[in-house]
């Protein structure tokens, strides 16, 4: 069956729109095909800097013929219903057929030529291609990412005819902007388009770019006795910016290299797109760059190399001065005078007003992390400091990064330093997780500042808007958490957080506090309600249990995310979390725990016995309130099945305690095991609902025993099966 190929050539379009671009052409075309009722074999999309390629192997030249049955009204409806069902299928009454009382309408239509609907799917897909953004030129009205210069249309070697805007589909295409011949070449099929245009210094599959610059890039560093430093995303990049890449090696002022390796790379990639080069397995960079060319120069690229390697210096060179000047004395007091003049949001006050809330956070987590207090709070006032950097303000990349590199020339500890460059990090899930106590604790502080401060003023995320970034600081947060073992209270830490932000930035006056919230939670010994009582607060104590709620809740729904990634069951998390644990690391190994007993034939049979047992409290307790205390042994005709359970629940709910107490989930786990069989038996032998009023509340309070030994290890109503 013929093939059809399409291109639609315009000028560059912009590298990081080019895969989307490909992945939209190929599903806008072929679900409209799909939907005129063709078939294919094969569908491959390609995109480049200045051409969008689709090829379909095997579409038939018609679309079938298609008899469609609808269903209409019933044969008693109103006559107005079957007007206009008649209306809607253009048919008269006669032509419709009657099954079960119901009338349907076979629609009939015959198929078309395959060129026709390919007129009419290109039109449409070019007048509503979903660019992220588009312009419109010349007279036309036509939008496009760039100027449209030609379409190539061929459905089995002929062109498709049709025009849109002026642009007239033909035969033709382009080869490279420089390198090629300058003139239309006329194309055949597919295999000779691919090979005139490999002629003319063009690769069309992003792939084949993407090796050339990789291998070429690493023979030119290899030959001269060097290794290229790999960046996915700049190599991305340059793979949509050249059609026929070429890498070129070209050298650096070595006295750049006294500037941090950091500032250098942010240089070359930012500005120029160059890759780094360094020694064979050497950590500092060696004084060279590649630069990847869209040309082949009859030099070797020796000019090319030479003019790149000027430009990298005049870059260089203002970053040097940024350094130069960031580091002078006093800096970092100016830096953070500048920040009382930044607003971090405006219900939530300045940069400084930040830093002073997160400086206090991180004292407070300190000891929680084995971290010293006063490091803590200095990295954390600190922390901020190099936003208003000459080198930050030009590399906002480098946040962090740098103030790091200041505090390290100004003699500051290696412990602060450290803190302030990565207290950042986690920033994705494929980023590193800090290890030193003083960075963990500014980094969690300034998580969860972030997190608390925007739920505060009831910025959440909302479906898949997150601006604020909120769902990758509790991610950040619960890795820094769990990888590091930490126990934390993130409740307790979220409510004073929460009321240290509601006190600061209340708009009403309200109750002045002479102890920052932490300190007045500590003299309570951890009972937040009555520490807010007794500052007064009062009529705050519902509003801050609700925010801490709400940011427990969030921090539970991102754990589900992150441990539906590991493998693990979301509702076992729901499960462990019903029972107001919020210790992640505990959590994590509860459902560790938990998992491994629902694997097995005592967890899996216990787990109905549970359900069957709740069923019937549940229905119980719609009738009235169920009988108080504890199941009694030995009553008068008591089935030994009743008497077996009512034991085997008391010594399993003081191994469990015990075993949960000791955090020996395993045998707590094993513990509840051991009910599985009087479980079982009991529901074979003995009625609940018994007609005798003293043997049903004693078999109901037995239940209840039941559930309530198995609901200190988790909600087991919340397990799904």
């Amino acid at each position: 069956m013929p093939q059809l190929l399409i291109e639609i050539f315009s000028e560059e379009i912009p590298a990081r729109m080019q895969g989307g671009a490909a992945r939209d052409l190929e599903r806008m075309v072929g679900d409209r095909l799909k939907a005129a009722g063709l078939s294919w074999e094969g569908l491959t999309a390609f995109a480049g800097p200045r051409r969008l390629t689709l090829v379909i192997e095997g579409l038939p030249e018609a679309t079938p013929d298609r008899n469609e049955e609808v269903k209409g009204p019933k044969i008693s409806a109103p006559e107005q219903a079957l007007e206009g069902f008649l209306r809607k299928t253009g048919l008269a009454r006669d032509q419709l057929t009657e099954r079960n009382g119901v009338l349907f309408a076979v629609l009939s239509s015959q198929g078309r030529a395959t060129t026709e609907v390919i007129a009419e799917t290109l039109d449409e897909v070019i007048r509503n291609f979903p660019w992220p953004k588009s312009m419109r030129w010349g007279d036309g009205t036509l939008r496009w990412v760039r100027p449209i210069k030609r379409i190539l249309c061929l459905f089995g070697g002929q062109v498709v005819p049709f025009e849109i805007d002026g642009i007239v589909a033909g035969d033709a295409t382009e080869g490279h902007r420089f390198l090629g011949t300058g003139r239309p070449l006329k194309i055949r099929d597919f295999a000779d388009y691919r090979r005139q245009l490999e002629d003319n210094f063009v690769l069309i599959d992003a792939s084949d770019r993407r090796a050339k610059i990789l291998s070429a890039a690493q023979a030119a560093c290899a030959a001269r006795g060097l290794e290229l430093v790999q960046d996915e995303g700049l190599l991305d990049e340059v793979t949509g910016l050249a059609e026929w890449p070429t890498p070129i090696l070209g050298d650096m002022d070595p006295s750049f290299l006294d500037l941090p390796p950091e500032v250098i790379r942010l240089s070359m990639k930012v500005h120029q797109k160059y890759f780094a080069v360094r020694a064979p397995g050497g950590e500092g960079l060696a004084p060279h760059f590649v630069v990847v060319a869209n040309v082949e120069a009859t030099d070797g690229g020796q000019a090319l190399a030479a003019g790149n390697s000027r430009v990298l210096s005049a870059r260089l060179n203002d970053a040097r001065f940024f350094w130069d000047e960031d580091r002078k004395p006093g800096a970092f007091d100016a830096w953070l005078d500048k920040l009382k003049g930044v607003t971090f949001h405006a219900k939530l006050g300045t940069m400084a007003e930040r830093v002073e809330r997160i400086a206090g956070l991180a004292r407070e987590i300190a000891p929680l992390v084995g971290a010293d207090a006063e490091e803590a709070y200095e990295a954390a006032r600190l922390c901020k400091a190099d936003l208003a950097s000459g080198m930050v303000g030009e590399f906002p990349e480098l946040q962090g990064i740098m103030g790091g590199y200041y505090l390290r020339a100004d003699d500051q500890t290696d412990a602060i330093s450290d803190a302030v460059r990565d207290h950042y990090k986690p920033q994705g899930p494929a980023d590193t997780v800090p290890t030193a106590p003083v960075t963990v604790a500014v980094a969690l502080a300034d998580k969860l500042d972030t997190l608390v401060g925007f739920f505060a003023i009831d910025e959440k995320p909302t479906g898949s808007k997150d601006p604020f970034a909120l769902r990758r600081a509790a991610l950040g947060a619960i890795r820094l958490i769990l990888d590091n073992e930490l126990r934390l209270p993130i409740r307790r830490l979220a409510f004073m957080h929460l009321w240290l932000v509601t006190e600061r930035l209340a708009e009403a006056p309200m109750q002045a506090l002479e102890k920052a919230p932490y300190a007045l939670v500590r003299e309570a010994g951890g009972d937040l309600e009555a520490a807010a009582r007794e500052a007064g607060w009062d009529t705050q104590i519902d509003t801050m249990f609700r925010g801490t709620r709400d940011v427990s809740a969030f921090f539970v729904e991102r754990l589900k995310v992150l441990l539906r990634d590991l493998g693990r069951r979301h509702d076992l998390v729901d499960a462990i979390f019903a029972g107001g644990d919020d210790d992640l690391v505990r959590v994590l190994r509860r459902i560790d725990a938990l998992t491994d007993f629902l694997a097995t034939d005592d967890g899996a049979n216990l787990l109905a016995g549970y359900k069957r047992a709740s069923n019937i409290l549940k229905a119980e307790e719609k009738k009235g309130p169920l009988p108080d205390g504890e199941a009694v042994a030995g009553l008068a005709g008591q089935p030994s099945e009743e008497t077996q359970l009512i034991g085997a629940v008391q010594i399993a709910s003081a191994e469990v305690d015990q075993a949960l107490a000791a955090e020996d989930f395993a045998a707590a786990m094993t513990a509840l095991a051991r009910l599985r069989a009087p479980v079982d038996a009991f529901f074979e032998a003995v009625l609940v609902n018994s007609e005798v009023p003293a043997e049903r509340e004693n078999r109901l309070r037995l239940l209840g025993q039941v559930r309530a030994v198995m609901g200190r290890v988790a909600d087991f109503g919340l397990v799904t099966g």
